[in-house]
């Protein structure tokens, strides 16, 4: 099985995963059951793109180290939820110009998120994320 570890930190949903496009399925099916506890099935479409966008980038483009694995954590936010990819590669990406015939996944995250980043990790690595706020929620 591609998970490895499952925990919940606070009301945080922790996963790791082999760097396996498999993963990435097993991670949307994770993202489904935590937005439908939490009650943010309204963003489940533009959730799952923005997931398999960024850990579909850290399983192709990352350079992970033999026996590391990356690791997806779910933040419930106050509107909504942060989706963050964690991986051991310290190279950050970027959207790829207008005439780039591919790699225009983080254009699209861009579009379906309230805001997205990359982050330094504690120890190697880096956090590549995104937030996403419910609909009629933007108040709350």
């Amino acid at each position: 099985m591609e998970q490895t570890v499952a925990a919940m930190n606070g009301s945080a949903l922790v996963r790791r995963w082999s760097p396996r496009l498999t993963s990435v399925r097993r991670a949307r099916g994770e993202l489904r059951g935590v937005l439908a506890k939490w009650g943010l099935e309204a963003i489940e479409g533009e959730a799952l793109v923005v997931l398999s966008e960024l850990l579909t980038n850290a399983v192709m483009h990352a350079r992970v180290p033999p026996g590391r694995e990356i690791e997806t954590r779910f933040l419930p936010q106050p509107n909504g939820l942060r989706i963050q990819v964690d991986d051991a590669d310290s190279t950050r990406p970027r959207p790829c110009g207008q005439n780039s015939e591919g790699g225009r996944g983080l254009e699209l995250v861009a579009a379906l998120s309230d805001s997205w980043g990359v982050s330094d990790r504690d120890g190697i690595g880096k956090s590549v994320w995104a937030v996403l706020t419910a609909p009629g929620r933007k108040d709350a």
